[in-house]
């Protein structure tokens, strides 16, 4: 599910340029469609993905707890409604409720446009608010100019997504390698692998997995106050200083240690994806989208634990739930969002590979599904979520891969590196914020 990495911000700023309309009134205004008798519903996610079975129970509910109240539900395509959202629910066409992508480019844009209902009254009657940890929150809110972070409430995601380790117990079995649980440990247990001719890490220098691992090495001496400032802009970020001139210089090491084969630096994450299903590579660094289809593919005993060391891990909410300002029907809405938020809607998104954010651990059955939503509880207590490398500023996806391409073909130096990806962060900074 690589379609969460690329989206960043990269219309916000056309949107500011443009203008932005006042953000919709509260949602008590007109149109709360206490008497509708329809609930026009779109999503996106597959029949057999963890939230489709686990949303079409809840329709179910929704229509036994709402005699009379016709649920018109439609399968869209992810891209269609990426592209097209502010024309289609601006439209008398248009759903009550959708799955939305969350961001500043997304979810953000359409708040400042206007086009979404602010959610905050409803969230705080509800209890919505009590449910999400801050950094889930974050995706959730947005400013008057669409920046996540502060302001109200124009979504509200049931379900999250993180980076961790995905290992291959079989290859760590037959080489005699210990499964580290420390970050020195870690290291000694990719010595052990290349020591025997293997590299350790599968890795993709073509796509977001090099950016990501990038991260993960920058985060394991952050704070959050670093994630604040390099996320939402509360203060100018020095490319040149602790933690991400660590996390390029590590990077750097772990190639020229053959942690990371410089052959990687073409491959796409897929070419990653397959290299751990085929049983050939010890590990990746990816995220929870990979789960289900391992779950379903791999042959060998696997396992996931998180990165040794790191509090704070790549990872946010999952999409949206957003209502159009333009919603007929409201009231209907909110009682389906609320639906998707209770236990054992929670508990059927967990028991089918995905990852809950308010379920409770004992009511998953399976082991790997149960360690999977204690992994991401624990970041998600510790306020953990740090989000994603590429998401601050327009473009700024393509400008990582190439950074990190010439890291992992040698082409470039770290300091080379950091000095081109801190460019097009700055310009992109200034641009959002005027500063």
């Amino acid at each position: 599910m690589t379609r969460f990495r690329k989206l960043g911000v990269a219309v916000v700023t056309a949107a500011l340029a443009a203008g932005t309309l006042a953000a919709c009134g509260g949602d008590g205004d007109s149109g709360d469609g206490g008497d509708a008798k329809t609930l026009k519903l779109w999503h996106y996610e597959s029949a057999n993905s963890a939230m489709g079975i686990a949303w079409d129970r809840a329709i179910q509910i929704f229509k036994d707890e709402h005699p009379g109240v016709e649920v018109q539900f439609e399968r869209k395509a992810f891209e269609q409604i990426q592209q097209n959202a502010g024309m289609i629910i601006n439209s008398s066409e248009g759903p009550d409720i959708m799955e939305y992508n969350k961001g500043n480019a997304t979810a953000g844009l359409l708040s400042s446009q206007g086009l979404l209902t602010d959610l905050t009254t409803e969230t705080t009657k509800r209890g919505w608010d009590s449910k999400l940890s801050p950094s889930l929150q974050t995706t959730a809110r947005y400013s008057d100019k669409g920046v996540m972070g502060e302001g109200n409430w124009y979504g509200v995601p049931n379900y999250g997504e993180y980076v961790m380790v995905y290992y291959n117990k079989d290859l760590f079995t037959k080489h005699g390698v210990t499964v580290p649980t420390t970050y020195d440990e870690f290291t000694k247990a990719m010595d052990a692998f290349v020591a025997k001719g293997v590299t350790p890490l599968a890795e993709a220098g073509a796509e977001y997995p090099a950016g990501q691992l990038f991260y993960q090495l920058a985060l394991a001496k952050a704070d959050r106050k670093f994630v604040d400032d390099y996320q939402l802009y509360k203060n100018p970020v020095d490319f040149k200083a602790e933690p991400l001139k660590s996390g390029a210089q590590t990077f750097a090491d772990w190639v020229a240690k053959g942690y990371v084969a410089k052959t990687s630096a073409s491959l796409k994450a897929e070419d990653m994806g397959t290299a751990f299903i085929s049983g050939k590579a010890p590990m990746i660094v990816s995220g929870s989208w990979w789960y289900g289809r391992f779950k379903n593919e791999i042959k060998f005993n696997w396992d996931s634990f998180l990165f040794p060391g790191n509090k704070f891990h790549a990872g946010s909410s999952g999409n949206l739930w957003v209502v159009p300002a333009g919603s007929k029907a409201k009231g209907l809405a909110y009682d389906f969002i609320d639906i998707t938020l209770r236990p054992e809607i929670q508990a059927l998104i967990g028991n089918n590979g995905g990852v809950p954010v308010a379920a409770d651990a004992s009511q998953i059955t399976d082991p790997k599904n149960q360690k999977l939503i204690e992994n991401f509880n624990t970041i998600s207590q510790q306020d953990g979520l740090a989000f994603y490398p590429d998401w601050p500023v327009p473009g700024y996806y393509d400008v990582l891969v190439s950074g990190f391409q010439s890291l992992i073909n040698g082409s470039k130096t770290p300091d080379q590196v950091l000095d081109a990806i801190a460019k097009p962060y700055g310009e992109g900074v200034k641009e959002i914020t005027g500063k």
